[in-house]
């Protein structure tokens, strides 16, 4: 890295100064892994999101779509000049699309240490039910 070179904060639109010039800066987006298990009641999503606090990150349905975005904070220490850095504050998106079999207006969220767990629960008419059969 050279002296000429700055090191900013990541921001979404913005132009940063890079040895005299300007340039777009460009969002790293991260697709955060995700299991997904479905059974006659609901479908419960773990997304991985290390990093991300819950003021950082946004959920949101409309549409058949849900969406699931979040920035992690990277602190550094105070008085610390970081001279080299992987991934600095990632960005996560990932996105979904969800049938009118669930009730989105029901989903539980819960965000621990980096994981983050959504249940979405299906519409009491289209769990599955048994029908009783009447003989003559």
């Amino acid at each position: 890295m050279s002296d000429n070179t700055q090191q900013l904060t990541q921001r979404e639109e913005g132009a940063v100064a890079r040895n005299g010039q300007r340039e777009q800066e460009r969002r790293v987006t991260l697709t955060p892994p995700v299991d997904i298990v479905e059974d006659s009641k609901a479908v419960t999503l773990w997304a991985d999101l290390p990093g991300v606090s819950k003021d950082r990150l946004e959920i949101r349905v409309h549409d058949g779509s849900l969406t699931i975005e979040g920035e992690s904070a990277v602190p550094s220490p105070a008085n610390v000049r970081l001279s080299h850095a992987e991934v600095r504050a990632p960005f996560f998106a990932r996105r979904f699309t969800i049938s009118d079999d669930f009730d989105t207006s029901k989903i539980e969220a819960n965000l621990k240490d980096g994981v983050l767990k959504l249940v979405i629960p299906r519409r009491e008419q289209a769990q599955p039910r048994r029908i009783e059969v009447n003989i003559g």
